[in-house]
């Protein structure tokens, strides 16, 4: 018989606030740009995703989660891709000094 006291725990606990996002009720594509998007466009659809966002009951879970996994696309937590990029960026440039 396996031996199952090694296995990790169930870890729905640490998922189990996707399930109360706001972003489930709204059309995808709206936190994901297509490819090639650019100016007034791209920032138009990104308002719109964070104005959903700002009223999210999971925001704060949503942006820890998008700045741990460094997630590399989309709105996540009220942050657009390029806002996550720069504040890593900020974090890398105070480390250094």
């Amino acid at each position: 018989m396996a031996e199952i006291s090694r296995l990790p725990g169930p870890i729905m606990d640490l998922w189990e606030w996707q399930y109360e996002g706001l972003c489930r009720q709204a059309d995808p594509d709206l936190f994901f740009h297509p490819e090639g998007e650019r100016g007034g466009t791209r920032r138009r659809r990104d308002e719109a995703a964070k104005a959903i966002c700002s009223q999210c009951p999971v925001l704060n879970e949503c942006r820890e989660h998008a700045l741990a996994v460094r997630e590399p696309y989309g709105v996540w937590g009220g942050m657009s891709e390029d806002e996550r990029r720069d504040y890593f960026s900020k974090r890398k440039v105070r480390k250094v000094s």
